[in-house]
């Protein structure tokens, strides 16, 4: 079996599929193969032409579908492979070769959010514009401290499962 952009009829699927509509997915394919060409200087067919097995991916199209797919369902690399015709070692290889052009591609049109800033004050003002943040925090576990008064600062409130006794 194999991802087949073919399949998807709606919008609807679209949007579960990679995130975008098929509109928007057009709209960024063109971003996204000029950074292609920018970066590799020929197209995905020619540089698939220069190999001597069936690639798996054939065009900018296939490439740009497998990154956002790969990105959204956040499948391990084998069953990624699995679901996309080739093996775990290519499917990273694939989707590292398209964040790469994403990130190109998402840099040189203005819409690639800045990830890291010098201190408190430049984070505050590249977000001063904005009316509503969403955080996604995620807990993270630390070695627990010996002294019961220092294990209560770390306490997280929640409650360890403990199996029942028959």
């Amino acid at each position: 079996m194999r991802l087949q952009i073919s399949s998807l009829t709606t919008d609807r699927l679209w949007r579960a599929t990679i995130g975008y509509d098929q509109a928007k997915f057009e709209k960024l394919l063109g971003l996204f193969t000029a950074s292609y060409l920018e970066l590799h200087g020929k197209s995905v067919a020619q540089s698939q032409a220069d190999i001597q097995v069936m690639p798996s991916l054939q065009s900018e199209q296939e490439l740009l579908f497998f990154t956002l797919f790969s990105l959204k369902a956040g499948l391990t690399y084998d069953v990624l492979g699995f679901v996309s015709g080739m093996d775990a070692s290519n499917a990273k290889r694939n989707q590292e070769l398209g964040v790469r052009v994403l990130e190109h591609a998402l840099k040189t049109a203005g819409r690639l959010p800045q990830r890291s800033f010098k201190d408190a004050a430049e984070f505050a003002s590249y977000l001063q514009q904005e009316e509503t943040l969403i955080f996604d925090g995620v807990e993270q576990r630390i070695q627990r401290p010996a002294e019961n008064e220092a294990q209560k600062d770390h306490y997280s409130g929640k409650k360890s499962v403990t199996p029942s006794k028959p």
